[in-house]
């Protein structure tokens, strides 16, 4: 198997730097954010090449090498991030790296170092993954699939995994069932074996180098049997004892892989040799991901709860013989346990099941081994006692050892329910840390629209765009805007293919792999400012409190229908000019607001005027000295002006002064649509979790008469949507 290792032809090394410089080249030359929609197809080809002929990730791991260096040389910083996040990947797929290329990493790394942020923090992040690689080989993989598949074991103990939440009004139901089909159809039956002999295979391939005959190891593990389950922990043990114990001890540790190694080709000399040869999978599994219809806006909190206590469950009542079990049945209760609660046939059946038992059951019937899985009134008591743990003690943070990667497909309409949810958890969350306390939660957004602009609402001089939000975090991180929003457009084109071919065709990889590839690379967060509003309505008595994050638009229904009528008449009639004086004016309203500034020691300001409708669209910064704002414009009464102000504020109050009432909609979304409302109140949104409750005595606050330290905590609450540069709030 030296050919595996060994290097390539120049005609190879040539098509590497030809398909680099491809995707340099599609960085370098960016349309406007979102606009092509086959932009990112090179990265998922080329890493794509790197899994089917593993023999190429050395050469290209160079070729790599050279263009960070060249970046930094011509200081082309928009090229040095996404070549970090082609080499460390590049690195997790590939099995051998000589040390004299993990050389030239870490001197490349080093001088990134002094970059400003973020270059500076992912060179450090990335430094310190692959110096963990290099002296433990193998290290990335193993732990990537150990937790992605939820592998258990004593003593790497970390899980993730993936929820793709799609948005119905985006996609039709005619393609959620294909959508599915592509996310999740891949997976391996929930076979653990499988898994647990890549993790083997790739780390003794990684451990032991050149000397490694991998198909024939790849038979052996196939054949292996129980002595399986043995391997696989042993492996682990020697891998994370080897973390611990540094660079010291090499030879013991290749000594002991080496010792692995032959008991398995050993056990392998039993075989039939009429036995073709295997030929071995190296390449990276695909996370677990589990696809959804976000159609409760609870569903999230619900799988989240959901996955905790099955994560639970399982390490604290799965016995020593079910693990080692080729397959366990998970039986689910859905009755209440009580005999006279049944039906009368199903205790029957049940009855003649338990025949042929002692005679002193008899009179009863049998029930097999079950765990009635709780309703969602109870999960929250069962979340506090999965706390709690062993003898009512808290759970350290060490023990947060549950990730769960939240991905939402849709547009500005599913990123507002998004925030919506995001705000719920929180406030669940400050009353009782439940979730906090066990998962971590990371976002991630994939832009999807099935709307055209001729079908959006038609607001002031234009019609809008569902996916501003995309574009900004494109603006802000070229290589999402290549990867995640080039390829947006995509995903219902897939969907429609898939759906038109049948059930019978296989599932197309590629949006698992864009998937995998996002959730795993992209862990720079940008932070999309959440912003709260009060909405009174028309008796005065009654009052709304919701959060947005794209916009806010207010419409007169009456005044925009007789605008409406007036605009069909012609203008030179008698008609439209007695109406164009009485009827055509707008709503006086009244708007308190206090401008948006870098000191913010603004003070409040006031004004009135006549208006037909006003759109508060948040304004985003990826700066840190640049305040989060909205923009307040406002439908001019005159047909020919249609947005004759604007107002950059940071908080705003609205209130109409005649005895009318308005209609707004909230992201962009029909289903969050008020009417009869007299008044709204906008600000930032804080954060549920650093408003303590008057019965209950802050940290921050240091005795009695003392203001509270957390007026000087910045309390907003976020949308953190994880991107691959991030920003440097």
């Amino acid at each position: 198997m030296d050919e595996t290792f060994d290097g390539v032809s120049s005609v190879v090394e040539s098509s590497l730097y030809h398909n680099v410089h491809s995707i340099l080249r599609e960085l370098d030359c960016q349309p406007q954010a979102g606009s092509a929609s086959n932009k990112g197809m090179l990265r998922w080809t080329l890493h794509n090449r790197v899994d089917r002929c593993p023999s190429v990730s050395v050469p290209l791991v160079k070729v790599l090498i050279k263009e960070l260096e060249k970046a930094e040389r011509i200081d082309s910083k928009i090229r040095i991030i996404p070549l970090l996040h082609t080499l460390v990947y590049t690195i997790l797929q590939s099995a051998f790296i000589p040390e004299d290329v993990y050389h030239r990493i870490h001197v490349c790394l080093k001088s990134l170092v002094t970059l400003p942020l973020p270059y500076c923090a992912i060179a450090m992040h990335y430094a310190r993954q692959i110096k963990m690689e290099q002296t433990t080989p193998g290290l990335m993989f193993q732990r990537r699939v150990i937790s992605e598949h939820n592998l258990r074991n004593d003593i790497y103990q970390l899980h993730e995994k993936v929820f793709v939440f799609v948005d119905p009004a985006v996609f039709p139901p005619s393609l959620v069932n294909a959508l599915k089909a592509d996310v999740e159809g891949s997976d391996q039956g929930g076979d653990t074996w499988v898994y647990k002999r890549k993790v083997v295979l790739h780390t003794l391939m990684a451990g032991i180098g050149k000397q490694c005959n991998v198909n024939r190891l790849a038979q052996a593990l196939e054949h292996l049997g129980e002595d399986m389950e043995l391997h696989f922990r042993d492996i682990i043990a020697i891998v994370e004892q080897r973390v611990e114990d540094g660079a010291a001890e090499d030879n013991r540790y290749k000594a002991r892989l080496q010792e692995i190694y032959r008991d398995i080709l050993t056990a392998e000399k039993g075989l039939d040799p009429s036995h073709p040869e295997s030929q071995a999978e190296t390449h990276l599994p695909n996370p677990e991901v589990s696809f959804h219809v976000w159609n409760k806006e609870d569903d999230i909190w619900n799988e989240l709860v959901n996955f905790a206590l099955m994560v639970s469950s399982e390490q604290n009542y799965m016995d020593e013989d079910d693990l080692r079990r080729n397959s366990v049945v998970s039986t689910v209760s859905t009755d209440s346990g009580i005999e006279g609660d049944m039906p009368i046939s199903e205790i029957s059946s049940l009855m003649l099941e338990s025949q042929g038992g002692a005679e002193e059951h008899s009179s009863s019937f049998c029930r097999r081994p079950c765990v009635r899985w709780p309703k969602a009134g109870t999960r929250l008591t069962l979340m506090m006692e999965a706390i709690k743990g062993n003898g009512g003690y808290g759970i350290t943070k060490e023990e947060r050892n549950l990730t769960a990667r939240i991905v939402v497909m849709g547009d500005d309409r599913t990123l507002g329910r998004l925030a919506k949810a995001l705000h719920t958890i929180r406030k669940r969350e400050a009353r009782h840390l439940l979730l906090t306390k066990r998962v971590n939660q990371e976002i991630y957004y994939i832009p999807v629209t099935n709307q055209l602009p001729s079908h959006a609402q038609e607001f002031l001089s234009g019609n809008e765009d569902m996916l501003t939000l995309a574009g900004y975090l494109g603006s802000v991180d070229p290589w999402f805007d290549c990867n995640i929003n080039g390829l947006g457009a995509m995903i219902p084109k897939l969907a429609q293919m898939q759906s038109s071919q049948g059930e019978s065709t296989d599932p197309n990889s590629f949006l698992l792999d864009i998937i995998s590839y996002y959730t795993r690379v992209s862990q720079q967060p940008v932070h999309l400012p959440i912003y709260c509003v009060k909405i009174v309505f028309s008796n005065l008595t009654t009052s709304v409190e919701e959060v947005f994050v794209s916009q806010l638009q207010i419409d007169f229904p009456d005044i925009k229908r007789i605008r409406a009528t007036f605009k069909d008449t012609i203008k030179g009639s008698v008609r439209y000019k007695k109406h164009s004086s009485q009827e055509l004016y707008g709503a006086d309203v009244s708007i308190n607001y206090r401008k948006a500034s870098i000191s913010d020691r603004e003070q409040g300001s006031r004004v009135t005027l006549s208006t037909c409708g006003m759109l508060v669209a948040v304004v985003p910064s990826c700066r840190v000295k640049s305040p989060h704002s909205v923009n307040i414009r406002f439908q001019d009464i005159n047909p020919s002006k249609p947005c004759a102000t604007v107002i950059r504020a940071v908080s705003v109050n609205i209130r109409v002064l005649e005895n009318k009432t308005f209609s707004l909609c909230l992201d962009k979304d029909p289903r969050r649509t008020y009417k009869d409302v007299q008044s709204v109140e906008v600000s930032p949104c804080l954060d549920p979790g650093y408003c303590p409750h008057p019965s209950t005595k802050s940290k921050y606050s240091s005795g009695e008469g003392s203001e509270h330290l957390l007026k000087f905590l910045n309390r907003t609450l976020t949308l953190p949507i994880n991107t691959f540069f991030g920003t440097d709030q």
